[in-house]
């Protein structure tokens, strides 16, 4: 059986550490997928349990030098982890900085510029500066060490193993020289790189206290979302009210919302009136009204009035919820693009040790004309300014900015590769109903034949009771409102872009429109037809009812367009999109609803088969398709297109049909999600540039002496931090 399982991996500093557990768990027999997410620090792994276990993973983490725990999917006290390990690096910092302050001081002993300024003669002192610096490169810096030995013994080379490498080469130097001079006296201070050990340490200790802290502002989308679910509800239960757990609530309970609290969990309204804002849940500034049957969202805020509701869903099914699950999952995911880093950094560090033993090489056998102790630097400056760290946070810290800036907008992208995705496509295939319209269609017109009209909207309305479409759904409301019970229908058989069919009352019943009844040789009356034209005429969508095989009534329905259709089309246009509408409406009411919108290509009385068939075909010609659609009815084309998008209507949010949901059925917010995913990747081609020049720029300057190895631990640390920064900007980067 496959199971996806979540963990929480501490000890990665740089893309190589999470390449290295990416394919060494990815050998392990049963392991279907993993990704390890270097920003949030934690991974997803899909495995057969028939063939291995997540002990059996874990085990494998941290035998290769990283410390891994299972952990719940929704598990939001990471951020406390976190912040903790913020504070200890913060006094590590400190520290190492005090210490190091001396053997700046002294540094300048060597400078000509300087020699007018009092250095101390304790500072000079190579024993002074040997106790000093004990403790920087043994107790603050053993983690490196650790982490290193751990790395090596895995078979693999990541930033520790850098580091290491360096400091001590550093340290053991100077230990050597401070010895020598020691036995052997001579003039003059004698060369040492105490200071550049420390040195190093400490700025690389700057740099990841800098990375971590404005990592955590990376978060921030999703904090804001736990932080709109409540814990405790006011629970309404035999005249009484109590507090009560949201995770103890069940469907069926009944709460109470005062004015100023947030909805506790999903429900509909059974009493009040009031506004609630949804603003932090889908985007929109106004306050929407409710009053009874209306539906409620956990984490919305009720503004002015008592409402009882009635529980719908449990916590962990709840819009909120499924919300965060979809969010996070994009933050964990990858972009395509990622596998451009991930495939350098797995070769990257191996690459960069021989590099930076090609001057230890040149000065053994008499190339370059400069004492060892020179050669070293170099040696030392090319392993601490190569490390990849700016390369493995290029992506998915700008996934995790670009998904959270549009989830607060009420865009949720399924995958990171999604977000990439959507920016290339240039042909938009749009449905009707419910995508351009409002998707709430009203009845206008009912043409009965043999039949009182109330016996014949009790019969239409049993068959499509349990059916989820728009032009059902106000059958069935118009039903309700003129009498009090709908009767069970049996036997109920959908007909695949036509409409309906079961039995009421042991009588056989079929709701289609009238290519089925054409097609299928069920000749209409006359009157009847004339009617059906001119409704069709006038843009309205027309159902036929047969019952037992016999003519029984037409009902005319209307769905008007939405506001935002015709000003997303035209931003769409701008943006270069090639649009079309496919709809299984007539062709009447197609035509109407796309003049309206300014839509030039359209086709009419399409079955979802044929939906997706035009989109297979376009894809053969060389177009990336992107579908929008409600959901409900346009699974088929949703599945095969690039990318699919569904457009929610506000009461039935189908966040799981499509590649991308936009919660509130504005086609404004399908473009907005165009522009994040095309900002996003502008921004990881930035990250991703400046990382790969950084190291190309910074390695020869390393190998040839302009960057002294101090200098080379604050240009990596700053390289780290300037991604990060560069990622933030989408934060506020205009749409």
């Amino acid at each position: 059986m496959e199971e996806t399982n979540y963990l929480v991996i501490s000890g990665m500093h740089c893309a190589a550490c999470s390449a290295r557990i990416e394919k060494v768990v990815s050998k392990i027999d049963g392991v279907a997928e993993i990704n390890v997410n270097l920003t949030t620090e934690k991974g997803r792994v899909t495995l057969n349990t028939n063939q291995t276990s997540m002990a059996a993973i874990i085990s494998k983490i941290n035998k290769i030098g990283f410390e891994a725990k299972e952990i719940d999917k929704r598990d939001n006290q990471s951020n406390h982890q976190k912040q903790k390990e913020i504070k200890i690096l913060q006094w590590k910092f400190i520290v190492s900085a005090l210490l190091t302050f001396p053997l700046a001081w002294a540094m300048f002993a060597h400078f000509n510029w300087a020699s007018s300024m009092y250095v101390p003669t304790l500072l000079t002192n190579p024993f002074f500066q040997l106790a000093i610096t004990i403790p920087i490169q043994f107790i603050i810096g053993f983690p490196f060490y650790e982490r290193a030995w751990k790395a090596i013994k895995g078979g693999s080379a990541n930033m520790d193993v850098l580091v290491v490498l360096s400091t001590s080469a550093a340290f053991f130097y100077s230990h050597y020289i401070t010895f020598v001079s020691f036995s052997v006296p001579s003039p003059g201070h004698p060369t040492l790189y105490f200071e550049t050990s420390a040195f190093i340490i400490t700025f690389i200790l700057l740099g990841k206290l800098l990375e971590a802290k404005t990592k955590l502002r990376t978060t921030e989308a999703v904090k804001k979302l736990y932080q709109l679910q409540t814990k405790t509800a006011t629970l309404y239960k035999d005249g009484q009210e109590f507090k009560a757990p949201v995770d103890q609530l069940s469907p069926g309970n009944i709460l109470i919302v005062r004015p100023g609290e947030k909805v506790p969990i999903d429900g509909r309204v059974i009493k009040g009136n009031s506004t609630i804002d949804e603003s932090l849940l889908t985007g929109e500034s106004i306050p929407v009204e409710k009053n009874a049957d209306k539906s409620v969202y956990a984490g919305t805020v009720n503004q002015n009035g008592l409402l009882t509701i009635e529980i719908t869903k449990r916590n962990s099914e709840t819009v909120l919820s499924q919300i965060i699950d979809v969010v996070e999952e994009a933050q964990a995911s990858k972009a395509p693009i990622q596998q451009i880093a991930d495939r350098v950094t797995g070769v990257f560090v191996p690459i960069v040790i021989v590099i930076a033993c090609m001057p230890l090489v040149a000065w053994y056998t008499d190339f370059l004309e400069m004492p060892f102790n020179e050669a070293l630097e170099k040696v030392i400056a090319v392993l601490i300014v190569a490390c990849p760290c700016a390369l493995g946070l290029a992506t998915p810290t700008s996934i995790m900015i670009g998904s959270g800036r549009a989830a607060q907008l009420g865009i949720l992208f399924k995958e990171g590769k999604h977000l990439e995705l959507l920016g290339n496509c240039k042909t938009l295939i749009l449905d009707k109903t419910g995508t351009l319209t409002k998707g709430f269609p009203h009845i206008t017109d009912i043409y009965v034949d043999h039949f009182s009209e109330n016996a014949f909207l009790e019969t239409i309305a049993a068959v499509e009771n349990d059916i989820e479409h728009p032009v059902a759904k106000a059958i069935v409301n118009k039903a309700k409102a003129k009498m009090h019970a709908i009767p069970k229908a049996s036997q109920v058989v959908t007909l695949p872009g036509y409409g309906v069919q079961a039995y009421v009352h042991g009588k056989k019943v079929k709701i289609a429109n009238a290519r089925y009844f054409i097609k299928n040789d069920h000749p209409l009356p006359q009157k009847a037809y004339q009617l059906m034209t001119q409704m069709e005429a006038e843009g309205k969508t027309v159902m036929i009812a047969f019952i037992n095989s016999r003519f029984a009534g037409i009902v005319a329905v209307a769905d008007d367009m939405k506001t935002s259709s015709a000003t997303a089309i035209s931003r769409l246009k701008q943006l270069g999109f090639d649009i079309s509408m496919l709809t299984g409406d007539n062709t009447s009411a197609s035509k109407v609803i796309a003049k309206k919108a300014g839509i030039d290509n359209y086709q009419a009385e399409v079955s979802p088969q044929d939906k997706a068939a035009s989109i297979t075909q376009l894809q053969q010609n060389g177009s990336t398709v992107l579908m929008a659609g409600d959901g409900i009815n346009d699974a088929p084309s949703l599945a095969v297109s690039d990318v699919g998008a569904v457009i929610g209507t506000g009461s039935d949010i189908a966040i799981e049909s499509g590649d991308v949901t936009i919660i509130k059925g504005d086609l404004n917010r399908l473009v907005d999600a165009i522009l994040i995913s095309k900002k996003t990747m502008r921004n990881i081609k930035q990250n991703l540039f400046w990382a790969f020049l950084y190291n190309i720029i910074m390695i020869p300057f390393a190998m040839i002496g302009v960057l002294a190895p101090w200098l080379a631990g604050a240009a990596m640390a700053l390289s780290s931090v300037s991604v990060v920064l560069n990622a933030l900007r989408l934060k506020t980067v205009p749409l």
